[in-house]
């Protein structure tokens, strides 16, 4: 019996050679969480690059693709789990008697987080000043196990109540689920779209697999285990940890204390302050203290609100700047003059429409592809969306980092969202059997257990966020969200956002400045990608 509160997590195994080399790059050899060390950046980098499309564990990775490649014999006197002994007094001094935050910012770690729910990657790709890369549903099937088990996270407290063994069969049945549709699924997927003449074997079965596994996702459960691989630096870490630490979800919590250890051989001076009692400890204690007393009042001014009755939107526009275009102009204008910003806004509000498609296009001259940005003045106006959309769409548009994300609690109340891929496969009734079977599970723990018993939620149920955001971030989401080879669910949210940027907001200069948001409809979205893949490897 797991002791309660303690989450326990699958050990790796490796030869003694293998645990030789790798003791010499990351700081524990056993544990979900560790640092990368002593390796090049671009290593580092391209180890969190192959991540997210591997069913491997990055220290695995390393030693089957990477370590090959690499001259380690100048390493051998290296032990990385030994973590620093040095007093590094120049960063004790200046960080902790000047409180120069600006120090912390100067220490960077590349740290693999295994084995971590897809509640508990919200709550790490929250920080904004941070880089993340997460194990992809698109590439990899989640029916392969991990140490003879399905990759769900098992927390103690659950496993521990009368309801554990109902969790752990419930949750099994769900990736049973998943491990039939996706077959069935992805050979509709080959009669449906049959292979063109030009393309080889490899690009046919990559492109309908990944329109599969797309397809089928939403079957699992928001217990499902990730990897991520995030890059930060020691003030990044910092507030990632504090925010930890006062999380309502004791996953989150027993997660930080893992992260803290690690972290701490590698950046130990920028931690000090996370366990001081007027410092960390205090700030946790005030995040904990907010977040409890909004919920109250909370639920005070809404008990017995009905919810709506009627279909709702999946995507509303819910506040914009009617003058927001003329503000743009201007702010496009106004380093080229020695004006104040009114006179220029003034001056901009008398020209004729030739002369404003004249500034808009001098500004954002000839973007030949979609990562050729304008410039900040595109920062100056807002659009503030209400989104209800599947948990599984949130989730990869969540981590778009500068923009404001706010998200409700996962629940099966809002219903979900059956792909057409399954229904015309013929697997209708069995997702439909493991949406019930996952609302009834959450029906169960939910009066226990709280903001845990969204472990049982499938990605296919539907969660409602707001996402606020500038026009340079909306121009950068949704290109990059609408391009053929992306997700149909995140997509079609992407396409609703600009279409109520031209027609709600009126802003159509800015709607059509977005030159590389697609409104098309592919059949199989990754096979153009897989084409020019092929064509990269050839060459």
């Amino acid at each position: 019996m797991p002791v309660a509160g303690v989450a326990t997590y699958v050990a790796e195994e490796f030869t003694s050679e293998e645990t030789d080399v790798l003791r010499r790059y990351v700081t524990n050899v056993e544990g979900p969480v560790f640092a990368l060390v002593n390796l090049p950046e671009v290593v580092k980098g391209a180890l969190f690059a192959r991540y997210s499309r591997t069913h491997k564990s990055l220290r695995r990775l390393f030693l089957d693709e990477f370590v090959d490649d690499l001259d380690i014999e100048g390493d051998l006197s290296i032990d990385a789990t030994v973590g620093l002994q040095r007093a590094e007094r120049l960063y004790d001094r200046v960080f902790l008697e000047y409180g120069d935050d600006s120090v912390a910012q100067l220490g960077g770690v590349h740290l693999a987080c295994e084995q971590a729910s897809n509640l508990l990657t919200k709550v790490l790709e929250w920080g904004r000043l941070m880089s993340y890369l997460e194990q992809s549903t698109r590439y990899i099937a989640y029916d392969e196990r991990l140490g003879g088990r399905y990759r769900y996270h098992r927390q103690p407290e659950i496993l521990a109540s009368p309801l554990g063994t109902r969790y752990v069969g419930d949750m099994d049945r769900l990736f049973d689920a998943y491990a039939e549709l996706v077959p069935l699924v992805q050979e509709w997927c080959r009669e449906r779209y049959p292979k063109q003449a030009d393309d080889s074997d490899f690009v046919h079965r990559q492109s309908t697999r990944a329109k599969a596994l797309d397809a089928v996702r939403g079957v699992l459960p928001a217990a499902s285990l990730s990897n991520v691989g995030i890059y930060g630096t020691g003030q990044g870490y910092e507030a990632l940890l504090l925010r930890m630490r006062a999380h309502p979800l004791p996953e989150a919590r027993g997660y930080a204390e893992l992260m803290l250890a690690e972290l701490r051989k590698v950046i130990p001076s920028f931690l000090t302050r996370i366990d001081l009692p007027e410092r960390g400890v205090r700030w946790s204690q005030y995040l904990r203290d907010t977040r409890e007393s909004t919920g109250e009042i909370a639920a005070k001014l809404f008990a017995g609100a009905a919810p709506p009755t009627e279909p709702e939107p999946e995507v509303t526009l819910v506040d914009f700047d009617a003058d927001g275009e003329n503000k743009l102009l201007a702010a496009m204008l106004y380093p080229f003059v020695d004006l104040p910003e009114e006179r220029v806004l003034d001056r901009v509000r008398e020209l004729g429409a030739q002369e404003r498609r004249a500034v808009v296009a001098a500004y954002v001259g000839e973007r030949s592809n979609r990562r050729h940005k304008p410039g900040r003045a595109l920062e100056r106006i807002t659009y503030r969306f209400d989104v209800l959309a599947d948990y599984g769409a949130f989730r990869d548009l969540q981590r778009h980092r500068m923009l404001t994300v706010e998200w409700q609690p996962l629940t099966p109340r809002h219903g979900y969202t059956l792909p057409e891929a399954v229904v015309e496969a013929g697997g209708q009734r069995r997702f439909a059997e493991a949406m019930d079977r996952s609302a009834a599970l959450y029906d169960a723990l939910d009066p226990t257990f709280g903001v845990a018993g969204a472990y049982a939620v499938c990605l296919a149920y539907r969660v409602r966020f707001s996402l606020h955001l500038n026009a340079r971030e909306a121009l950068h989401m949704l290109e990059l969200r609408t391009s053929p080879q992306g997700h149909p669910s995140y997509r079609r949210l992407c396409q609703q956002m600009h279409r109520l940027i031209a027609e709600q907001a009126g802003h159509r200069a800015v709607a059509d400045l977005m030159h590389f948001v697609d409104h098309g409809e592919p059949g199989l979205e990754r096979l153009e990608a897989e084409r020019r893949a092929e064509n990269r490897r050839r060459r």
